[in-house]
């Protein structure tokens, strides 16, 4: 039966090797923060947007009351009118306030999606920035622990052998 041979690995080895592992766990501890950051950001981006849409949606359902409200408001106008002419002014009177509501409901809701579209755009390029920043950041500290690394790896190799 033939036994394996002991070599000793060197201290210097062992050394090197526990360094290399510290350094990949920090550059992957640092890389798996950014992307944690920019889920994080990009939730924050799809909260801002669902409250948008639920702002609309509320102002769109007020206004629609409102329009509702005003038409059967002119019915009971009409149905209490004495003769046609007075059917009429009650007619054109709800033309005018309804065109008028229309037109600053029309606005507001404007408003309120370019508001929304502004943020949205304004987060996202946020996130997107910040995102590529910190994976930037992430890439060059582990480029810098490699070359590190790989200059120990050098120096070790240099003193086993001399």
């Amino acid at each position: 039966m033939s036994t394996t041979p002991n070599y000793e690995i060197p201290t210097e080895m062992r050394d090197f090797a526990e360094k290399s592992v510290d350094q990949a766990r920090k550059a992957f501890d640092s890389f798996m923060g950014a992307a944690r950051k920019t889920a994080d950001t990009l939730q924050g981006s799809a909260d801002m947007a669902r409250s948008n849409a639920q702002t609309v949606s509320t102002r769109g359902f007020s206004f629609a009351e409102q329009n509702v409200n005003a038409a059967f408001d002119l019915a009971q106008k009409l149905v209490r009118s004495r003769d046609i002419q007075e059917a009429m002014q009650h007619q054109a009177e709800f033309v005018r306030s309804q065109f008028a509501a229309m037109q600053s409901q029309a606005k507001e809701f404007g408003s309120l999606t370019q508001t929304a579209m502004q943020q949205s755009a304004e987060k996202a390029k946020s996130a997107m920035q910040q995102g590529v920043e910190t994976a930037r950041h992430a890439m060059n500290q582990g480029a810098d622990a490699a070359k590190s690394t790989a200059n120990d790896a050098a120096n070790t190799v240099r003193d086993v052998n001399s």
